[in-house]
């Protein structure tokens, strides 16, 4: 589904992915670990088309998409929770919703909303409350529906955790594996904390200086206090 070959991005002059390749198949979940600073968001922000390829080639479903901008490239089934969420907080949890579909040309959108607001009954309970009074799993919970209007098939997470309480971490892991199996979503998540990632069920690349230095299944890792150490330092 999506091809990462030689891949090298960055900002102005500065070059921070080296070398990226990347394959994500069709249904499969992939996690992205490594320090801060090493490029994760950078990636993420490459494959979206949030910044210009500097060489390299991305391919989605066999079509070349690195030149493509980046609502184009929701359209063809890419879809962004960055990280923080931004949605939009002076809006209600409708409107957010509302404010993606119309961006992708979603023209059933009525329908897709009522389809969230039974999945995540949260969000039909808070359907007009504005998104910044909203805790912060509950966002990450509209964040996480915002992009499922758009109807993706590449669902792409960076730092899903981030600001959400400990006790709700799990369940955001359990959601998005839901998705994943329910839909058949694939799945990119940039995600420090490992035990989520093993949760979610992953296949982990762990990034140093941009480039892509190991890869394994997710729990494998958990018990790998070496590459731990020298990956993730921890």
């Amino acid at each position: 589904m999506l091809e990462l070959r030689d891949i090298h991005a960055g900002y102005g002059l500065s070059t921070v992915l080296r070398g990226i390749d990347l394959r994500v198949g069709a249904g499969e979940r992939v996690a992205i670990l490594g320090r801060n600073g090493v490029g994760k968001t950078t990636l993420l922000r490459a494959i979206v088309g949030a910044i210009r390829l500097q060489q390299g080639e991305l391919m989605f479903d066999g079509r070349t998409i690195g030149e493509l901008p980046t609502h184009e490239r929701a359209r063809l089934g890419i879809a962004y929770v960055p990280q923080g969420r931004e949605i939009f907080p002076s809006l209600s949890v409708l409107d957010n919703l509302k404010a993606a579909a119309f961006g992708t040309g979603q023209l059933d959108w009525k329908a897709r909303v009522d389809e969230l607001f039974i999945e995540f009954p949260v969000l039909a309970e808070k359907q007009k409350a504005r998104g910044a009074s909203l805790s912060g799993g509950q966002q990450q919970i509209l964040a996480l529906a915002r992009a499922l209007i758009t109807q993706p098939r590449l669902l792409i997470l960076d730092e899903p955790t981030e600001g959400i309480q400990p006790s709700i971490v799990d369940q955001i892991a359990d959601t998005i594996r839901a998705i994943n199996e329910k839909r058949g979503i694939a799945v990119i998540v940039v995600e420090q904390n490992l035990d989520f990632v093993v949760r979610l069920g992953t296949h982990a690349h762990i990034i140093e200086k941009g480039a892509i230095v190991a890869d394994m299944p997710a729990a494998d890792l958990l018990h790998d206090e070496v590459q731990q150490r020298k990956y993730l330092g921890v």
